[in-house]
């Protein structure tokens, strides 16, 4: 099934990645497939989530909770469709777009992506130069400024191999986990209010405000340059490219990436737990804004420690997003385009342009107008959205492009579901904001 037209943006490590024989255990090879997927939840942990998740928790306690839930559940259903999609066809959701769709269908779709890829990299511009300034007094422009370097340090890792990359990512991830079980412990959430969260409410589609953030929510958890992303790096395997071959690695780099979705969704998770039992209990229901966050969490929770553990992990994830955003600039540049820029000339059109918005916003109106960018961010995600899931549940349920591979009609019925209830959701938001 591969489609030998397009070479793949992801160079010399395509392929590069040993899997063990037939001989060896299902855990060995299951360790051998793992690593895309982490690489993809980075995505749904990034700083835009924090803005959001935070400003839910503190208004609404631990309601939101279920929106968490059931965009993480939507999250693991397509990342699995994109994985499938790349490991069946050989290619990934941006070239597949290009061999499918007329030229102008293909340049407005990179287009909305491309924008989206700004707005994903905006929010970790915003999200690391927060955490500088939170960790080391940086003033918040010159933050923003720094993020350029950022460019070299995925330079350094992509020549180090995808392995190496890997355990990069694996690294940050641990310390931002490590990060929040400490805050949780100190913050002491109710566990019923938890449980009581995990459970949907209709106020979450009556109330405007509460239904903004939660759009925000889908659009900071399903992100949709991961589709394009995880459809690209499942071909770092060097699985065998049989029909037997390819179903093993299905199957591994659906448990991957479920398992890594799962680890994204305790973060967020507890992100917006924190928000509750710290702010929202204390009556702080107006907390939008990281910094602020970060200034009432160790007077709140009564240790000093709190805030600056807070900003380690911030700053963790704005490095982490950094990296794999900047991966999905560059698949879905030379995807939907056969455009081949050297790697560093990519990295740097991509921060350029998410550098040039946030530093004027930064100068022009600090704290708050970065806040309200990096929400506005998420939102701009989620309109995207749509645009990228509609082709991948097209892709995946064609016959004639996925041959004894094609999604289950009980998988495509899910997967139609979650396509359009990501747009009903937006259009309904489109709705509130023009009222």
């Amino acid at each position: 099934m591969d489609h030998p037209h397009r070479l793949t943006p992801l160079g010399s490590t395509h392929n590069s990645v040993a899997i063990p024989d037939e001989s060896a255990s299902a855990w060995r090879k299951f360790a051998a497939f793992t690593g895309p997927g982490f690489l993809v939840a980075v995505g749904y942990m990034d700083p835009g989530n924090w803005a959001t998740d935070l400003a839910g928790g503190s208004a609404f306690g631990y309601a939101l909770l279920s929106v968490i839930l059931l965009a993480s559940l939507m999250a693991m259903l397509l990342q699995a469709l994109a994985a499938r999609l790349g490991i069946a066809t050989g290619m990934d959701l941006a070239q597949a777009c290009r061999a499918e769709y007329p030229l102008p269908v293909r340049i407005f779709l990179w287009l909305v992506c491309e924008a989206a890829i700004i707005a994903c990299d905006l929010a970790e511009v915003i999200g690391t130069a927060i955490a500088l300034q939170l960790l080391f007094g940086l003033p918040l422009l010159w933050g923003v400024l720094a993020t350029a370097l950022d460019v070299l340090l995925i330079l350094y890792l992509q020549q180090k191999g995808f392995r190496r990359l890997e355990a990069f990512i694996a690294a940050l991830l641990m310390v931002i986990a490590v990060c929040f079980v400490a805050e949780l412990l100190l913050a002491k959430p109710s566990l019923g209010g938890i449980v009581g969260g995990l459970v949907p409410t209709p106020s979450i589609l009556t109330d405007a405000a509460m239904l903004t953030i939660a759009v925000g929510i889908l659009g900071a958890t399903v992100m949709p340059h991961n589709l394009y992303l995880h459809s690209s790096i499942v071909q770092t395997r060097r699985f065998t490219r049989d029909p037997a071959g390819r179903r093993e690695a299905i199957r591994f780099a659906t448990l991957d990436s479920s398992v890594a979705l799962s680890f994204a969704f305790f973060i967020n998770a507890a992100i917006l737990i924190l928000a509750a039992a710290a702010f929202h209990t204390a009556g702080h229901t107006a907390i939008a804004e990281i910094g602020d966050a970060h200034r009432l969490l160790a007077p709140t929770l009564g240790v000093a420690a709190a805030s600056t553990i807070f900003a380690v992990a911030l700053l963790a994830s704005g490095q982490n997003s950094t990296v794999t955003a900047t991966l999905a600039g560059q698949i879905v540049m030379e995807g939907f385009l056969d455009l081949r820029l050297k790697p560093w000339a990519r990295q740097l059109v991509t921060r350029g342009l998410a550098i040039a918005p946030a530093a004027f916003v930064a100068a022009r109106y600090g704290e708050s107008g970065t806040a309200r960018l990096l929400i506005l961010s998420q939102i701009v995600l989620s309109f995207q959205l749509p645009f990228a899931v509609f082709p991948l549940v097209m892709f995946t349920g064609n016959r004639r492009l996925m041959g004894e591979f094609v999604v289950s009609r009980g998988v495509r019925i899910a997967a139609w579901t979650v396509a359009f209830a990501i747009l009903a959701l937006n259009l309904v938001l489109i709705g509130e904001l023009i009222a």
